[in-house]
């Protein structure tokens, strides 16, 4: 058998008829950029999100850096001035930060979350933190009670990294994305909202920043040919804002398809080596990745190459942590005292198992019977 990681062809197959019905109504509508489109994704995002804004851009990365590049044009940020940020995410968030001047925080995760630790932020704070970056990985809910009251208590801006959690909500019912006071979110292709090319989007409550977004994303223009600010061409096209208010639609059902399959895989993997993060709730993960974390050293990549022999995919998230990229290895922030040996750890010993809205029952128990027959000598 078969177990790809995830069937992009699948996921596209289950809406096909209303995918090529709206990609055909672009084709002959001639306007293909900030037409119609996008303005009725961005409408049906923002309620779904549950803010008063959202505005479509080019991709995840993007939709970051412009919140960041927003927050310095309007002077609620300045270089120089520190963000806190979780260590173990994907290297765009961190990129998002010093891509504007600004200077990430590294803060551990919690080794059963795998999400930021919130009982390590306040002790990093001084004199120069702005913000706070929490990251829904995994599709995980990242909010926490005690970061809430940690903005307040400091006067620091709560952004969320959303490229992992379409659809997540918090303890409090509330979907990621309106949390903070911004977030920037991913459409690539893999993701639970997914579209057929690159896509991003920031959200919010805050109608100036959201004008000023739009604006840097068009060149630095909110009026033809007049320019407010040094921009980027930086939007989502009307093909994919198309393609994404069709797989809007259906989001939670997938999701939910996915909650099946994670809840299979917690109630049955058992092997010594194998720890799951704590489960939550449903609906405070999504599950656009299901990781384990196989302990004992080069563990990892044997169960890997076994799995692979067995015929089904997996994907390490991530194997080499950001501050260990040689992009980071000169900068001032980074320097050999930092310690951060939980980030390090995991980027050794996660791996993430096949979960997808396509997954056959089949599937599903066959990655557990193989998971589970793993015969290895135990090696610390």
């Amino acid at each position: 058998m078969k177990v790809p990681f995830l069937s992009l062809r699948d996921i596209s197959e289950k809406y096909k008829s209303e995918l090529h019905e709206a990609v055909l109504r672009v084709v002959d509508s001639g306007w293909y950029l900030q037409g119609k489109e996008n303005a009725v994704f961005e409408q049906h995002y923002a309620k779904y999100i549950g803010t008063n804004y959202c505005v479509g851009c080019a991709n995840g990365l993007d939709a970051l850096i412009l919140i960041f590049r927003a927050y310095m044009e309007l002077g609620i940020l300045n270089p120089g001035d520190e963000v806190i940020v979780p260590a173990n995410t994907y290297i765009a968030t961190i990129l998002s930060i010093t891509e504007n001047g600004l200077v990430p925080i590294l803060i551990e995760p919690n080794p059963n979350t795998l999400e930021i630790d919130d009982s390590l932020i306040e002790d990093k704070i001084t004199p120069k933190t702005k913000a706070i970056v929490i990251v829904h990985l995994y599709g995980r809910n990242a909010y926490s009670e005690k970061i809430g009251k940690i903005c307040k208590k400091y006067n620091l801006k709560l952004v969320e990294d959303c490229a992992q959690s379409h659809g997540c909500k918090s303890f409090d019912g509330r979907r990621t994305g309106s949390l903070g006071d911004a977030a920037g979110h991913s459409f690539y292709p893999g993701k639970n909202l997914g579209a057929l090319g690159d896509g991003g989007a920031v959200t919010t409550n805050d109608s100036i920043l959201a004008d000023t977004i739009r604006a840097l994303a068009n060149y630095g223009s909110n009026k033809k040919y007049v320019f407010r600010y040094e921009g980027r061409n930086s939007r989502l096209d009307e093909l994919q804002a198309a393609i994404l208010d069709v797989k809007l639609r259906h989001l939670d059902e997938d999701n939910n398809l996915r909650q099946q399959v994670a809840a299979y895989y917690y109630d049955h993997l058992q092997h010594p080596l194998i720890t799951l993060p704590k489960r939550l709730p449903d609906e405070e993960n999504v599950y656009h990745i299901f990781p384990i974390i196989v302990s004992g050293k080069g563990n990892r990549n044997r169960l890997r190459d076994y799995l692979a022999e067995h015929n089904i995919d997996t994907i390490c998230h991530y194997p080499i942590a950001p501050h260990k990229q040689e992009c980071y290895s000169k900068v001032l922030w980074n320097t050999p005292q930092l310690s951060l040996p939980i980030t390090e750890r995991l980027a050794d010993e996660e791996l993430s198992l096949p979960i997808s809205p396509c997954m056959t029952k089949e599937q599903i128990e066959y990655v557990v019977e193989v998971v589970n027959g793993w015969n290895i000598y135990i090696e610390y």
